[in-house]
């Protein structure tokens, strides 16, 4: 399938998901790092003609890394009239979370509480709009290494690019025309004062655990391996105690 026909079924099946549900949605709504993950999955959520609203959510944010997501809102807005497109600025709250909590201090905690704010952000904006929750993983992340935070941008209600290497991703986002500066720019989940890579968190170049996951003779294969199941409990489901009837 060419990135033109992916991007087209992918839109579909996000129409197709909220036209078939019970209660149908009216409002889809995702969060916008300036990376080209949500950059892509937001423009396939405006290609539905279904109200979208684009949320950027920044947290101690590097300056580089906000601009992108408003030039990105600026990007939709200009070439979607469903779009809707917000800021909310998430410092004070989570100052007030980090102070609060000073005591139990965990770098990584506090990294990912930054996620779970920012999802928790989502769902009253979705709740507020009759909408669901779009998330903006990949097949490298969402079912690779796991490279996500359980119930923070793993909380979500959909997954359009779940099934798209990292490679397709960008591939996707030349198609749709994202801006350059965005698919030229690092991936980082942004939950880090220092700015740090997802490469350099990984230790790997998206290539490498592309070719990890796909080939079985690949000399990163047992790296790979190591990352995947330190981070099989999120992938899958929540382990329930069975009671003997």
């Amino acid at each position: 399938m060419s990135p033109l026909e992916k991007t087209k079924f992918i839109s579909n099946w996000i129409r197709t998901y909220v036209d078939q549900m019970p209660t149908k949605a009216q409002s889809l709504v995702i969060g916008i790092s300036g990376g080209i993950d949500s950059s892509v999955s937001s423009t396939l959520c405006a290609m539905t003609g279904i109200k979208t609203i684009v949320l950027t959510m920044p947290i101690r944010q590097k300056d580089n890394q906000h601009d992108l997501s408003l030039k990105h809102q600026e990007w939709l807005k200009k070439k979607f009239k469903n779009v809707e497109a917000h800021t909310v600025n998430l410092d004070e709250l989570f100052n007030s979370f980090s102070s609060t909590l000073k005591k139990f201090d965990n770098e990584h905690g506090f990294a990912n509480s930054r996620a779970r704010l920012r999802m928790t952000t989502l769902y009253q904006v979705a709740a507020a709009n009759k909408g669901i929750v779009v998330g903006t993983g990949n097949k490298v992340e969402d079912f690779g290494v796991g490279f996500y935070t359980k119930y923070g941008d793993g909380g979500v209600d959909i997954s359009p690019i779940a099934d798209c290497n990292k490679t397709d991703v960008w591939e996707l986002g030349k198609e749709l025309g994202i801006l350059k500066e965005i698919i030229d720019a690092p991936p980082t989940d942004g939950l880090w004062d220092d700015g740090r890579t997802d490469e350099g968190q990984l230790g790997f170049k998206y290539a490498d655990l592309e070719d990890a996951m796909k080939n079985p003779n690949s000399p990163h294969k047992q790296e790979y391996e190591k990352i995947r199941k330190q981070n099989l409990h999120k992938m899958e489901p929540i382990p329930v105690c069975k009671i003997p009837s």
